[in-house]
């Protein structure tokens, strides 16, 4: 638990779900940076923040917890940051009731009068969601965006000028920088290009000849990742119908390609992204004859999935948490696999060799098998007895 002091406050925050054992902050320097900036200085007025204001990418309830007084409306594409900031706002007292919480797929406000951005990893993200907030910015919106001088580029700035008006950066401070976009009158509000689909090719093993629909933000979203491509080169053979999860699914391809593979199956995609669930059902349904059985959940991991319930777990675990590299998301992933296997069910995994994966797997199922290899990737499979 930190202490993240503010000109409104001093709150408690953390991450979700709480580990006393992380070291990673709920806020950084960029949303510091904007919380000083809103609230004024000698040089500056502060900002009104009377009208509607919107929060897009808040990663873990850091801004809004802040401006909980003055009713934001939160926009994320995390599961896990909306828990967040419920979880944060409830520690510091704060009426849950006093601002929206909205997913990126969810439709956006009529009318936004303080646009306030933390800019995301994904520059595709960014374009969608700033061709979704466009039609309720108005001339007299105030749009700042914020974050770490690593995440902002000339491209970051290009598509703030393109699809909302003229736009320029502040000073950096402690390696933080604002974006300060005024809008214009007649932008050039291009059509947002997402999503996008294709079809894969005759290499993608299991998934070859798969119409991928990805929307926005999802990882690899222009192409097949080689990750991905190994795995489905891959997938355990059998065609016995039996319950499957994608845990983590992305796009979907991998539980859409162990669908047509056993026609009988059903299959649960889960996944803490709600554009990844979206991209999964429509990957889904591009393929699967009707009559096919799925459900596709925004969720943490396997909270909420019945102990002894799935048959085969098929898993791309992220290893990293917006820009800090941890295995703290696959290790919860693989405990609740094997929370959710039924005797003698199986986990499949597939990630980077040097991630020492069956390190974990075999203290969690006391068993491992390297079922295929090559110089980046490893494919893994463990059993749960």
């Amino acid at each position: 638990m930190n202490r993240l002091t503010t000109p409104w406050g001093v709150s408690a925050l953390a991450r979700f779900p709480e580990d006393p054992r992380d070291t990673l902050r709920a806020w950084d320097a960029a949303d510091e940076y904007l919380l000083r900036h809103l609230a004024g200085s000698d040089d500056v007025p502060p900002t009104d923040l009377t009208g509607s204001v919107v929060v897009l990418g808040d990663r873990w309830g850091a801004l809004v917890t802040a401006l909980a007084a003055h009713h934001p409306v939160q926009i994320t594409d995390s599961h896990l940051g909306h828990e967040a900031t419920r979880a944060n706002l409830a520690r510091n007292g704060a009426d849950p009731d006093s601002l929206r919480l909205l997913s990126t797929r969810d439709t956006p406000p009529e009318r936004i009068d303080v646009l306030l951005v933390r800019v995301p990893k994904s520059l595709a993200l960014l374009e969608d969601q700033l061709h979704r907030l466009a039609p309720g910015i108005h001339e007299g919106t105030v749009v700042i965006g914020t974050g770490m001088v690593k995440e902002i580029h000339t491209s970051t700035l290009r598509l703030f000028e393109r699809i909302i008006g003229p736009t320029r950066t502040s000073l950096a401070e402690k390696k933080a920088r604002l974006i300060f976009c005024t809008p214009s009158a007649t932008p050039e509000r291009t059509t947002d290009p997402w999503p996008l689909t294709y079809t894969l090719d005759g290499d993608a093993g299991a998934g070859s000849g798969i119409t991928v629909t990805n929307h926005a933000g999802i990882f690899c979203a222009e192409r097949l990742d080689i990750g991905t491509r190994f795995f489905l080169q891959h997938l355990p053979p059998g065609t016995d119908p039996a319950r499957i999860l994608d845990l983590g699914c992305g796009n979907g391809v991998v539980g859409t390609a162990a669908a047509l593979a056993r026609p009988g199956a059903e299959v649960l995609f889960v996944d803490e992204s709600y554009q990844a669930v979206a991209s999964a059902e429509a990957t889904y349904r591009a393929n699967v004859p009707e009559g096919g059985k799925a459900e596709f959940a925004v969720g943490d991991g396997t909270a909420g999935i019945p102990a002894d319930s799935v048959d085969l777990v098929l898993n791309n675990p992220p290893f990293h948490s917006h820009q800090a590299t941890t295995d703290a998301t696959a290790r919860r992933m693989f405990a609740g696999a094997r929370e959710v296997l039924r005797p003698g069910g199986e986990l499949w995994v597939v990630g980077n060799r040097h991630l020492g994966y069956h390190v974990r797997l075999r203290r969690l199922f006391g068993n491992c098998e390297v079922v295929a290899s090559d110089p980046k990737f490893v494919v893994l499979r463990a059993v749960k007895n």
